[in-house]
């Protein structure tokens, strides 16, 4: 019996082995579905690859003639009168290019064709003889600069651009279809187009008549992942019944001379669409997905190619010889919206995605996710990594298990990498996350102190919380991180105003008693509304809502205690005169935001704090406070989340010292004080107003009105500010923020 029970009893090998059984069922039932968030890992770690590897050498065989922002200035907006574009083929056709392709499409009429300006003037032309010679001069080609594109398209190597539609609901150009010249083959024989698993387009935007007169058209769609980033691109996409190629495929058709593409096909399973190998073009084959879809092997960043602006083309401002070359002609410019990300940049012209494809295709080397490789991988690193590691962690020390599962994660890694630079894509997320998982289980496992950590906890967390805070972090352990994580967190910060001058009265042991007495006081507050006493610094406190445990309405619960903080105050002060100790004020700042929270300090000594941007920010609110007269100021952030349940008004829009940004500042109050003071807010935000729409003067009168009426600091600022640039007013690009240049 006891050696049933030791054998089932859990020890850390069988944990791991566990693990590792549980990893593999779950990764076989993905059925090669990916998850998406697996998917999206493995997309950026395959970026820091590319990024690792660095950019490549391009061809040279492909030229981008760009329709950029200098092209814009010197030819005119967007879209160019056809009659340009016209010229622009005709000089590309001249320098004897291999294709040249346009990634754009002409739907519509030219309207500013002469054509089209004289059928706007035949309806109101009366004249018989003037009306004749109109209609002369419409039937001339020289006038419809449309048919001057298409004829300038028609005596070059040209492919047409246009696009596809997968909105159902929208009817693109009713019956109108692509006119590619390409002729498609299938392989293995018998194959049929029903069986391709491509893309369904359920519309086109294609080319109006007149300018359909290239030699070949393809689409120009790209379909970003989840994170925007362009990978992959179709080769063909199916269209009323039949598959319709690229705009760079039939580019790279046209320069390799060929009238044909096979595409091959997987063997056909009869329960679902045959899945495609890839596309070949002569003596080239091009791998794709099993949907038809190019993984585009990126030569680098923004301008990796060569751009020749359009405008230098037509003027003869460049150097270049194009014959033999693969033209695309595209827009960098930013008002064309043609921009894209790649794993190199998160903003380049899709001209030069195009580009890219093109040249993967005469260099034949495009990327190629490994699937097989992929899955072979994944199996290896689960069971002998897995069961490797956990038998490391179980039999040995924990500094040779954290060194193993270290080294572990830079082979698999370093595997991956390799098999990326011969063109290979091999996802490998999914197999370190689960050893990772499987480390961090079979550790926690082996060092379990539950008795020590609930000590450490209480002795961590008794002097600084409610000890009813206290026990749920006991009970709960692991909602708590002691090792540092981001979180959004209110923070508060109290000061006792002149500390200095009030220390210099005092006796040592007065001090100490008042002190203890103030704080103790304080603190109280803040751990009753599941505040945390972050630290004493001489006279002021930190204290943060939110951590250890999650709080709701953790920014309602900072800012009613500090106004409680008030009352309280104003309850000790009678004691304290009555035994001839001096009147104490205070100020507070809080802001709300994103901060890191966690142990910090060396490695011997440290305390559970916050750290960040935004606690700095509640720092410099506090100080803020003897510039307007207040004594509590909250953020934009803060107030945001109190709206509506604790009444507040704007103070100021400032730039605090050490920060770029402006912050908009406000004062909260008690609600049984709102209707002594509703008065003045009202006339304080006409008054606001005024200033903040440069009426400067309108502000001053009102500024002075309020501060004779109801006297306070807060107005005076505004009464001298408001003079100040009545005087000397500020820049047009003002934008009401007052910049502090001190604490």
């Amino acid at each position: 019996m006891k050696k049933i029970i030791r054998l089932l009893a859990p020890s850390p090998f069988k944990i791991g082995f566990l693990l590792v059984v549980c990893s593999i069922a779950f990764y076989n039932s993905f059925e090669g579905r990916k998850p998406a968030l697996l998917q999206g890992l493995d997309n950026r770690l395959t970026d820091a690859m590319f990024h690792l590897r660095g950019p490549q050498p391009v061809t040279g065989q492909v030229v981008i003639i760009d329709i950029d922002n200098k092209s814009l200035t010197e030819l005119g907006q967007w879209p160019w009168s056809r009659n340009i574009v016209a010229q622009l083929i005709d000089t590309l056709a001249a320098q004897q290019p291999t294709s040249i392709l346009l990634d754009i499409v002409f739907a519509e009429p030219d309207r500013t064709s002469p054509k089209s300006l004289i059928s706007t003037l035949l309806p109101h032309t009366t004249n018989k003889n003037a009306l004749a010679e109109l209609r002369n001069l419409q039937s001339k080609e020289q006038f419809n600069y449309d048919l001057l594109l298409g004829e300038a398209l028609s005596k070059a190597p040209t492919v047409l651009g246009y696009a596809f539609s997968l909105d159902t609901g929208y009817d693109g150009q009713g019956e109108g279809q692509p006119f590619p010249s390409i002729n498609i083959a299938m392989e293995p024989p018998g194959s049929t187009f029903s069986d391709l698993n491509l893309i369904v387009g359920r519309s086109a935007i294609l080319n109006i008549s007149d300018v359909a007169m290239a030699e070949s058209e393809g689409f120009f769609n790209m379909y970003p992942d989840n994170s925007g980033t362009v990978r992959k691109v179709p080769l063909f996409m199916f269209y009323k019944g039949l598959p319709y190629p690229s705009l760079a495929l039939e580019g790279f058709r046209l320069g390799d001379n060929q009238d044909q593409a096979i595409i091959h096909l997987t063997k056909k399973d009869h329960t679902a669409k045959t899945g495609i190998l890839g596309v070949s073009v002569g003596n080239t084959f091009i791998p794709t997905d099993e949907k038809g879809q190019l993984t585009i092997n990126y030569r680098g960043p923004f301008n990796s190619f060569r751009y020749i602006p359009a405008a230098d083309l037509l003027a003869a401002r460049y150097p270049y010889d194009l014959g033999g070359k693969h033209i695309v002609i595209g827009t960098s410019a930013e008002g064309l919206y043609d921009l894209r990300a790649t794993p190199y940049a998160n903003i380049i012209p899709g001209v030069e995605i195009q580009a890219n494809i093109i040249d993967n295709m005469i260099a034949a080397d495009p990327m190629i996710y490994d699937t097989f490789t992929e899955i072979g991988l994944t199996y290896a690193i689960l069971m002998v990594g897995g069961i490797l590691l956990t038998a490391i962690l179980a039999y040995s020390t924990p500094l040779a298990g954290g060194l193993g599962g270290l080294l572990f994660i830079v082979l698999a890694l370093t595997a991956s990498y390799i098999l990326f630079l011969f063109n290979r894509i091999v996802g490998i997320t999914y197999p370190l996350f689960s050893v990772s998982i499987i480390f961090l289980c079979v550790t926690l496992f082996n060092f379990f102190f539950a008795g020590r950590e609930k000590r450490y906890l209480n002795d961590a967390f008794k002097r600084y919380v409610a000890p009813e805070v206290v026990q749920e972090v006991i009970r709960n352990p692991s909602s708590l991180s002691l090792k540092g994580e981001t979180k959004e967190l209110t923070v508060f910060f109290s000061d006792i105003r002149d500390f200095t001058a009030i220390s210099e009265r005092l006796t040592p042991e007065q001090l100490s008693q008042l002190m203890n007495e103030y704080l103790t006081a304080m603190s109280n507050l803040i751990m009753e509304s599941g505040g945390t006493v972050d630290k004493f610094i001489g006279d002021a406190i930190m204290a943060i809502w939110g951590a250890p445990l999650d709080l709701v309405d953790q920014e309602l619960k900072a800012v009613q205690t500090a106004l409680n903080s008030m009352d309280v105050l104003g309850k000790l002060q009678p004691a304290w005169t009555s035994r001839g100790l001096p009147t104490i004020k205070i100020g507070i700042g809080i802001n709300t935001g994103k901060m890191r929270v966690g142990n910090f300090g060396s490695e011997k000594r440290f305390d559970y704090t916050v750290i960040g941007d935004n606690v700095n920010l509640a720092s410099r609110l506090e100080g803020l406070n003897k510039t307007y007269g207040t004594t509590v100021l909250i953020s934009g952030a803060t107030a945001k989340a109190i709206e509506g349940k604790i009444p507040y008004r704007y103070i100021d829009m400032v730039r605090v010292k050490g920060k770029t940004r402006p912050v908009r500042i406000f004062e909260p109050f008690e609600k049984n004080s709102l209707n002594s003071i509703r008065p003045q807010l009202s006339l304080f935000k006409d008054a606001i107003e005024l200033y903040q729409n440069r009426d400067f003067k309108g502000a001053n009168h009102h500024f002075s009105t309020l501060n004779k009426k109801y006297p306070h600091k807060l107005y005076q600022v505004y009464v001298e500010r408001s003079a100040f640039f009545s005087l000397n007013p500020p820049s047009p690009d003002w934008d009401g923020v007052f910049s502090f240049t001190k604490k």
